[in-house]
């Protein structure tokens, strides 16, 4: 179990995204640069080498998650989510630098019964282009670097007015009234970023004794019942949400009927388990917070 020092930099990929940031503000410190992919592209095969230095931590948030726009440009997908946090990993081995690298649960779903959380001894069965480059990233990763941790996290979201998270466009169309047809035959974890964002400062911090843990809001939840829990926390008629099937609402890419994450597994390997969704969810909704302009 390897340990930050009090003098390692941090350094996090992909900032402009929703964990990015969450992560950046909880931590709050000069020693937690951040980094866009416009200021370190994890497909370039030189950029690690120009950031990373002996001792850093990288945190790798950096990822194409558009799960339709990886079915429809599969190259881009496994450039971004496959073979970048490979080089960063390589990087990372080469000067003595630790990797803290982010997945998801989409690389599980194949299995249509299921109906008990994941644990990372699951064997992994993605059905989409996304599920499967995000697997080959955690692979390409722990293959160049053993000590490595890959975290696993589902439906992360933010909350904030005017995100474009599940969350928080739920919760827009909730202040207006809107009535909305949510599926209800997809069942997973929904995250609270800034909860998240939590874990992994711990993680860094004091280190896990596994190289892949899961990190998600406790329970698991329909995408229909989460959006009603997100009117009800406004105080709007949860009855506006309509349940409709996922064929109702076809998409270009499958997304699996059950994908919800254990954390059983990630506590023996030292993470605590992260609080109940409808708790986390609560807090994010009756927030204040506005979204940033990009």
């Amino acid at each position: 179990m390897s340990t930050a020092s009090s003098s390692a930099r941090i350094l996090v990929t992909g900032v402009a995204g929703q964990l990015g940031r969450a992560l950046l503000a909880a931590a709050n410190r000069p020693d937690v640069i951040g980094f866009t992919s416009t200021e370190w592209d994890i497909t370039d095969p030189d950029a690690a080498a120009r950031h990373i230095r002996p001792g850093d931590v990288v945190v790798n948030c950096a990822a194409l998650t558009d799960v339709d726009g990886c079915e429809s440009d599969p190259e881009r997908a496994e450039r971004v989510n496959a073979a970048g946090p490979g080089r960063l990993a390589a990087a990372c081995a080469a000067v003595g630098a630790r990797l803290i690298h982010i997945s998801t649960d989409y690389v599980f779903g194949a299995d249509p019964d299921r109906d008990r959380p994941y644990e990372p001894s699951d064997e992994p069965a993605p059905i989409s282009v996304y599920g499967a480059s995000k697997l080959a990233g955690e692979r390409a990763v722990l293959e160049a670097l053993p000590e490595a941790t890959v975290v696993r996290t589902a439906w992360v979201y933010t909350g904030d007015r005017g995100g474009r998270d599940f969350v928080s466009v739920m919760r827009d169309r909730a202040q207006r009234g809107q009535t909305v047809r949510v599926v209800d035959d997809q069942i997973g974890s929904p995250t609270y970023a800034k909860d998240l964002a939590g874990a992994l400062l711990v993680i860094i911090g004091a280190g896990v004794g596994a190289p892949i843990v899961h990190a998600a809001n406790n329970g698991a939840v329909s995408r229909y019942r989460q959006a009603r829990a997100v009117y009800a926390a406004i105080g709007v008629d949860p009855g506006l949400v309509e349940p409709v099937s996922s064929a109702d609402v076809p998409r270009l890419a499958p997304r699996p009927a059950y994908s919800a994450l254990g954390s059983y597994e990630s506590e023996e390997a030292g993470l605590t388990r992260l609080r109940d969704w409808r708790a986390a969810l609560d807090d994010a909704v009756t927030g204040s917070a506005t979204a940033p302009r990009h």
